[in-house]
């Protein structure tokens, strides 16, 4: 790990691999950068790629008061170090916070975003303002566990007792509970969750619109709520297309997105 010094002054940790154009890659929630390494090492083959903690986990540091255009700052500091331009791609919000990079203005080349997590129907709308609203109540006492729960229960659609038996047994819950602070910058990132047209309207890059094609275990109802955000968003963006990466789920195969990544980067 090295570190990058954003505008801010805020360290930014970050492990660069491979040779080639560069690709920085963006991850979502509750993640320090760990669910993106597999993804790395494939892409490294043939790229640059640049793997990073996003601020507040793991190494990288976490400025206060938070703010979405200082998460997109970092972005832009990660890019100069690699020479000013470099393609991105990013995972479930860390998508959003993709694309909200490039529509304002950070110089990347070619986009690529998978299972973005916008909503498209006012009950999803309606879940997500109560979800937002007790997740900063319970941060603001520092309630963590409590936070992580409300994400697993409001979003994943856990039930009770899977959370219960998750924070007794699974040796993650330490982990995600540490990162829990963060949810409310994906939260940010986020906004009202609806796909913000006008700002994606914005982005003239080359822009890749992914989701899975199989329905994740884990969250079972999402599937076709992840479909409609992908169509969404490819609908506001000018230069988009869409794709559905077959029988992968919200956590995809790094090696099957590796290569939908290659062909898109290569163009």
């Amino acid at each position: 790990m090295v570190t990058a010094r954003s505008n801010d002054g805020t360290t930014i940790a970050y492990e660069t691999k491979g040779s080639g154009p560069a690709v920085v890659l963006v991850g979502g929630g509750l993640d320090d950068g760990s669910e993106n390494e597999p993804l790395m090492h494939e892409l490294a083959q043939y790229f640059t790629v640049i793997n990073y903690a996003r601020r507040g986990r793991a190494d990288s540091g976490d400025t206060q008061p938070y703010a979405v255009d200082r998460e997109i700052e970092d972005i832009d500091a990660l890019v100069a170090t690699v020479g000013g331009t470099a393609h991105a791609f990013g995972a479930s919000s860390g998508g959003a916070l993709t694309l909200l990079a490039a529509a304002r203005g950070t110089a990347l080349e070619r986009i690529a975003v998978y299972d973005v997590p916008y909503a498209t129907d006012d009950d999803s709308v309606r879940v997500w303002e109560k979800y937002v609203a007790d997740l900063h109540e319970a941060l603001s006492r520092g309630a963590r566990d409590v936070a992580l729960g409300l994400f697993m229960g409001r979003l994943t659609g856990a039930s009770e007792e899977e959370i219960d038996t998750a924070r007794r047994t699974s040796p993650m819950w330490t982990t995600s509970a540490a990162l829990a602070h963060t949810l409310a910058y994906d939260a940010a990132c986020l906004g009202d969750q609806r796909p913000p047209v006008e700002e994606l309207a914005r982005i003239t890059q080359p822009t890749l619109v992914l989701t899975g094609g199989a329905a994740d275990p884990h969250m079972p109802g999402l599937h076709s709520f992840f479909d409609g955000a992908g169509d969404a968003v490819a609908a506001a963006i000018p230069d988009s297309s869409r794709r559905i990466v077959e029988a992968q789920t919200h956590v995809a195969d790094p090696a099957v997105l590796a290569s939908v990544l290659r062909t898109f980067y290569a163009f």
